[in-house]
């Protein structure tokens, strides 16, 4: 899942979180940002999940995917689109818009204030 926030000026933070439902030892966002090195960005486990928060540029779009436990490969089902691998399968997208178009059309927000730039998506909730 992707969580996207207005960053610096010319940047989106983008937030990448899987479920604490998927178990794995490590899992390792990798993609064009970080040069597909497989090592690069580690997320972190949380009590509600895995997740690694990144500052990208505005206005672009970038091929990702998770990698568990150093030999599984999986996608981002909730990610804004999904482009052929030069490897075969299809790689997640994450679009980040134009920061300074969503500041005009929004008003300048609050850095902490989540926008949502894509469809809403439904999520299951299960309770404890």
């Amino acid at each position: 899942m992707i969580t996207k926030t207005l960053g610096r000026p010319g940047k989106v933070r983008v937030t990448f979180s899987v479920p604490s439902a998927i178990w794995a030892d490590m899992i390792f966002l990798v993609g064009d940002f970080n040069g597909w090195d497989e090592r690069a960005t580690p997320l972190r486990q949380t009590e509600t999940g895995w997740m690694v928060t990144l500052e990208l540029d505005a206005g672009t779009s970038f091929q990702y995917r998770y990698l568990h436990n150093g030999n599984e490969w999986h996608n981002d089902w909730n990610a804004d689109g999904y482009e052929p691998s030069a490897i075969g399968g299809d790689n997640s997208v994450v679009i980040t818009p134009d920061s300074e178009l969503v500041a005009r059309e929004v008003g300048a927000p609050a850095p902490d204030r989540v926008i949502n730039f894509g469809p809403p998506r439904l999520r299951l909730v299960t309770a404890s």
